[in-house]
């Protein structure tokens, strides 16, 4: 699976971020504002770009971006690790993630977001003859939540979970929730900023003592981030206090994109 974002996504997600003009990125990296444009837009340049000068320009660590821009890529996950647990991927005008984590001998499952349409994941549940007790939402953009209402119709009794401030107080996460899905334990960190209500929901007490698992959304991808529609500080500072303060060997699950783990984030990733 490639990378969600490019190395000109990355550019222009903190350009956004830090509120610098065209113009003035263009000319730290040594380009036309037309040329910077179409970095921007394609990830590929005509000429030298100066990474280095953009990077100190936006806050960017330069090291990072330029491994990313030298074709850097997630190591490869083995899910065999975590039983049980699945990444669906949905695709309409770009792909997105869902994730389903259930107890190997209970059978009871949590699922994490919906994509686009539910049909993959009532197959998956079907084919595995799951019983579906939670559905965890780590923001309502509407690609993260398009299969809800199908999911809740084919299971009218599961529980919802969401930050979102317009549903039902007892959907509502609390910060010192301890959800039982069979052996596991689901808890939740707030990683707002790109939505009003990110979460991220951490999965524990895996057979096999397997690392914790991070159900991020859009809170922090491989090698990039979602944009902090929000509050761009808020998104970085909670991917800090919520997501990298997790161990190092936790997988870390986004919306889009590769999996990863916490370790390699810290390694790899330029918005870090």
């Amino acid at each position: 699976m490639q990378l969600e974002d490019h190395i000109g996504d990355i550019i222009a997600k903190e350009r956004f971020h830090q509120k610098v003009t065209p113009e003035a990125a263009a000319q730290a990296a040594a380009l036309s504002t037309a040329e910077l444009a179409a970095f921007e837009d394609t990830g590929k340049a005509t000429k030298p770009v100066n990474l280095d000068g953009l990077a100190k320009l936006l806050g960017l660590d330069a090291a990072k971006l330029k491994n990313i821009a030298a074709g850097w890529q997630p190591a490869p996950i083995d899910l065999g690790q975590w039983r049980e647990l699945r990444c669906i991927t949905t695709r309409e005008k770009f792909a997105v993630n869902a994730y389903v984590a259930w107890d190997e001998v209970t059978r009871e499952a949590a699922i994490f977001d919906t994509g686009w349409t539910a049909d993959p994941l009532l197959k998956l549940i079907a084919e595995e003859q799951l019983s579906p007790t939670h559905l965890f939402l780590t923001h309502t953009h509407h690609d993260h939540i398009a299969g809800m209402q199908a999911i809740r119709e084919q299971f009218p009794k599961i529980r919802l979970h969401t930050d979102a401030k317009n549903t039902p107080v007892q959907h509502h996460n609390r910060r010192n929730d301890c959800i039982q899905v069979g052996s596991l334990r689901i808890t939740n960190r707030v990683t707002s900023g790109h939505a009003e209500d990110g979460v991220t929901y951490v999965i524990g007490n895996w057979p096999d003592d397997a690392p914790h698992v991070a159900i991020v959304g859009d809170a922090i991808f491989a090698g990039s981030m979602g944009r902090g529609n929000i509050s761009p500080a808020d998104a970085k500072r909670w991917v800090r206090e919520s997501i990298f303060t997790l161990p190092a060997t936790t997988l870390i699950c986004p919306g889009h994109g590769p999996l990863t783990t916490v370790g390699e984030q810290q390694t790899h990733n330029p918005f870090f």
